[in-house]
């Protein structure tokens, strides 16, 4: 699946089963608690915390996915096509970071 099928996906799965997006600032809360989710397994995880008793069957990946489904509704209502905006923030990471890291004695 590329980018622009993730988008057309989702965006057809809101306007029939979803019925139609929550508005912008409530998608950006919603970003905000999945990202909290992904958190709070990541900290567990690969962290110094421990997993309580039902936070273990908690899946990364379906966390992941949460996130980026939230973020391509962002990007449905907002207009934006991430496949060109991630393209661009490539391009824009490569120029300024060409020789950062490589020089960056702490790497």
């Amino acid at each position: 699946m590329t980018i622009q099928d993730a988008q057309t996906q989702v965006d057809q799965w809101i306007k029939t089963i979803g019925v139609r997006y929550f508005n912008e600032l409530t998608n950006l809360g919603i970003l905000m608690e999945e990202v909290g989710e992904l958190s709070r397994i990541m900290v567990r995880k690969y962290g110094e915390q421990s997993f309580k008793g039902e936070e273990k069957d908690q899946a990364l990946a379906d966390e992941m996915a949460d996130v980026l489904w939230v973020l391509i509704c962002l990007a449905n209502q907002t207009g934006v096509n991430l496949t060109e905006a991630l393209q661009k923030n490539i391009e824009k990471k490569t120029l300024r970071d060409k020789d950062r890291h490589k020089n960056n004695p702490k790497l």
